[in-house]
């Protein structure tokens, strides 16, 4: 695959396209449908559909998190990120069934703060596969979303200060 820039040519293929339908539930099993429940603002998506890649998708936690989720404070209060943003470990085939256990073990280990920006899907992969480009299941994806729920910018791996300026440039 040839890199241009920070997208590698096939996340360049999605860019454009509408981000598929996707039913996804929070810890806490309210459901919560992509992109229809996000419209109306920009969405950054982290998704990631197997034990080695939901182990990258969470070294963008932290970073995500102080970038586009915590509120300034002091001087900088009002100011920040007006951005949806979802952490979306995927769970198809035999592993569907794990998915109350990833809801429990995320209640237990996963800051409190970061639960709400947490979804868990349960379901088909081939769907999301064709239409995101997903080629490596030891990868996370990230998607953002423009406020009618297009792709706008996709990337994917691990966290780096290069791929979080991008989706910083794309979010602004």
């Amino acid at each position: 695959m040839a890199i241009t820039g920070y997208l590698l040519q096939s996340e360049a293929q999605v860019i454009g396209t509408p981000f598929p339908d996707m039913v996804a539930e929070t810890v806490d099993d309210k459901k919560v449908n992509l992109p229809l429940d996000v419209n109306g603002k920009y969405t950054l998506l982290g998704l990631a559909y197997s034990k080695k890649s939901e182990d990258e998708l969470n070294s963008w936690f932290s970073p995500i998190f102080n970038k586009f989720i915590r509120k300034p404070e002091g001087m900088m209060a009002g100011m920040g990120y007006d951005v949806n943003v979802y952490f979306v470990p995927m769970f198809t085939g035999v592993n569907a069934a794990a998915t109350g256990t990833a809801k429990k073990k995320a209640l237990k280990n996963t800051d409190p703060q970061l639960l709400p920006y947490i979804l868990f899907y349960k379901g088909e992969l081939k769907k999301y596969k064709e239409a995101l480009d997903f080629e490596r299941r030891d990868i996370p994806y990230f998607f953002v979303l423009d406020p009618t729920g297009k792709i706008v910018y996709a990337t994917s791996g691990a966290f780096s200060e290069a791929k979080m300026d991008a989706l910083e440039d794309v979010i602004e």
